[in-house]
């Protein structure tokens, strides 16, 4: 089997030529199936950025911003690009301090902001409105047009550094 990959993120063909007779097919690959290599030797910050570049729009709007109040409410906070697969081979953002925070999700039409230990949290402001039936996680889910209360959702950003924090005597 011949396989050719064209590495332009944009347009991405695999082209197999298979069996005896040399007959082959044009297979159409993820728009993103070799973006992982393209990332690789990025550091997470950078690869964040990418994810932001490639997502454009209202959602990389929402990225740079959640983004933006996680380091305002947690200077020490890591970030992190993890859980790549064949459908979603950028991975995800998440961040980090004393145990991952929370990570972002991007969907075709919409956004959730997952914190792992969401289920813990108090939430005063009552901006967890996703997953409100898992034992553990809890997400603010983003749709276009919406808007997002930077105070509000770094108070809850801090919170779930204190939660960690504190589930590991700190």
């Amino acid at each position: 089997m011949l396989v050719i990959r064209l590495t332009e993120p944009v347009l991405l063909l695999s082209l197999q030529v298979c069996g005896v007779h040399g007959t082959g097919t044009i297979l159409p690959l993820h728009p993103l199936s070799s973006y992982y290599w393209m990332m690789e030797d990025k550091t997470a910050s950078q690869q964040i950025d990418d994810i932001i570049s490639l997502y454009g729009g209202w959602k990389a709007g929402f990225i740079s911003q959640i983004r933006a109040i996680i380091k305002a409410a947690d200077p020490e906070v890591v970030e992190a690009v993890k859980w790549r697969m064949k459908t979603r081979p950028e991975g995800l953002p998440v961040w980090s301090h004393d145990g991952i925070i929370c990570i972002l999700e991007t969907f075709k039409n919409d956004q959730k902001l997952v914190f792992f230990k969401g289920a813990q949290l108090k939430d005063p402001s009552g901006l967890l409105n996703a997953r409100l039936n898992s034992k553990t996680d809890r997400a603010i889910e983003l749709h276009e047009g919406d808007t997002i209360d930077e105070a509000k959702l770094g108070a809850l950003i801090t919170e779930a550094v204190n939660l960690n924090g504190a589930k590991n005597g700190k």
